[in-house]
């Protein structure tokens, strides 16, 4: 049964005759699914069939053609792993406001449930359909252990102060979900066969990156991710997580912005994991869970999140006062996305995010904080990283992205440092620093590549 606390009702009306619809849309898995696991008690309760439905709108905040081949994989196997328990699904094309309330309107459906995004646009357009629509409508965090709303009320300055609101729900909200079971009311009506290639020349994109050929998407893969991780670097987490050359990550950040696994389930299976020291554990829920839920807390309760005036005073006054500082190196937009800047290091990562559709986390510290250092505004500086990460990174265009450029380029979730030129008081990264932390030369020599790989609008 799902929490309570889990699900807001967003709107209360009369209900129609038909389904219970579940608009899927950040949670793109048919297991460990508590919005869909909702949409299927809502339906059991009162005696209708589930439809999942998931709404293509245009391309957004310059996805590029991974991200949409990406979209289409994982719908694939959404509809693969429904078909087994014999519901329906489909795909709509065009605005939620029109497609949604269209949909509605022929089928009579019953209610709806979306899942929870603290993101623009796709919370302004959920917002639309729910003025629109004259039926009731829900919302379920299924993204996060401890339902954003639950956590906290407001948005927390930093990790220290939101650790312990973590705590506080962690053993009411951890462990694994219920099953998903086969619904009792089938689905009567008509629905048309899905073209995928079809869906998938519908959204067009400023930049054709192509998906990059080490890792496959959707639910299935993103299992095999999982263990991969449990077995083969997880034990060493602790100790190798930080070095960009061991590559001791869990590689499932893409499944986890793509909703393809749930962080309850990575939870569980991490906490189970036996022969692993609790140090490693310790040090990957930490990530996992605390600094990851973080972030939607910051895009939920932060206007304007991703601009200079999100920043704490503190911030916003010592980049401004340090705006007119001479830089040594000014760099274009496109320099910065074709790798052409000085420093070997910082091209490195740039070309990792291009070729892999990943970077490693300290190297995204370092690339963005480079960004605002050779860049002439704060402004720019974010708008340049933002657009960069949304571009390239396959876990691009969520709050992870968001929390970890204005972290880097404006202070959020960070502390005031010593005062030097251009950065103000935002905490500072260097390439000796770099060196000192891991091997640099190996780093960029398996990431310097030709020029001409690169990718172009």
């Amino acid at each position: 049964m799902t929490d309570p606390r889990r699900v807001r009702q967003k709107k209360e009306a009369a209900a129609g005759t038909g389904s219970v619809v579940y608009v899927m849309a950040r949670e793109q898995r048919v297991n460990n699914n508590w919005a869909l696991l909702y949409a299927a008690e809502l339906a059991e309760k009162h005696n209708v069939s589930l439809v999942v439905l998931f709404a293509m709108g245009p391309m957004f905040n310059s996805g590029s053609r991974r991200h949409n081949d990406w979209m289409i994989a994982s719908l694939q196997n959404v509809e693969k792993n429904l078909n087994k328990h014999q519901v329906p699904f489909t795909v709509v094309t065009g605005e939620w406001a029109d497609s949604i309330p269209q949909f509605v309107s022929e089928h009579d459906i019953h209610s709806l449930v979306f899942d929870f995004n603290p993101l623009q646009p796709v919370r302004g357009w959920r917002d639309a359909v729910i003025k629109t629509v004259d039926i009731s409508v829900h919302e379920v965090d299924a993204r996060n252990v401890v339902p954003c709303w639950v956590a906290i009320d407001k948005a927390v300055y930093a990790a220290r102060t939101f650790r312990p609101k973590i705590k506080k729900y962690w053993t009411e909200f951890a462990g694994d979900c219920p099953k998903f079971h086969k619904p009792s009311v089938c689905f009567s009506g008509s629905l048309p066969k899905l073209d995928w290639e079809q869906l998938r020349q519908y959204r067009s994109f400023e930049c054709d990156a192509p998906l990059p050929d080490w890792i496959t998407p959707g639910e299935d893969a993103a299992q095999d991710m999982l263990q991969e991780f449990l077995e083969e670097r997880l034990n060493d987490y602790d100790e190798l997580r930080n070095d960009p050359v061991k590559d001791c990550t869990s590689r499932l950040s893409a499944y986890l912005r793509w909703g393809n696994i749930s962080a309850q389930q990575v939870v569980s299976a991490v906490e189970s994991k036996r022969g692993t020291r609790y140090e490693n554990k310790a040090a990957f829920l930490e990530e996992l869970v605390v600094r990851r839920e973080l972030t939607d807390n910051y895009v939920y309760y932060t206007k304007d999140y991703d601009k200079l005036s999100a920043a704490a005073d503190w911030a916003q006054e010592s980049l401004k006062k340090h705006t007119d500082d001479e830089r040594e190196y000014v760099y274009t937009f496109s320099e910065f996305e074709e790798a052409k800047t000085h420093d070997e290091l910082w091209n490195a990562a740039q070309m990792q995010m291009v070729q892999e559709g990943r970077m490693h986390g300290y190297m995204r510290m370092y690339w963005a904080k480079k960004i605002l250092e050779w860049t002439n505004t704060p402004e720019y500086a974010i708008e340049v990283a933002m657009k960069l990460n949304d571009r390239y990174q396959l876990d691009g265009r969520d709050s992870n992205g968001v929390v970890g450029v204005m972290w880097s380029i404006c202070g959020i979730h960070d502390q005031g440092w010593a005062e030097r030129p251009v950065f103000g008081k935002i905490r500072y990264m260097n390439y000796n620093g770099a060196k000192r932390k891991f091997d640099v030369d190996a780093y960029v020599e398996k990431y310097t590549v030709a020029q001409d790989t690169m990718f172009h609008d």
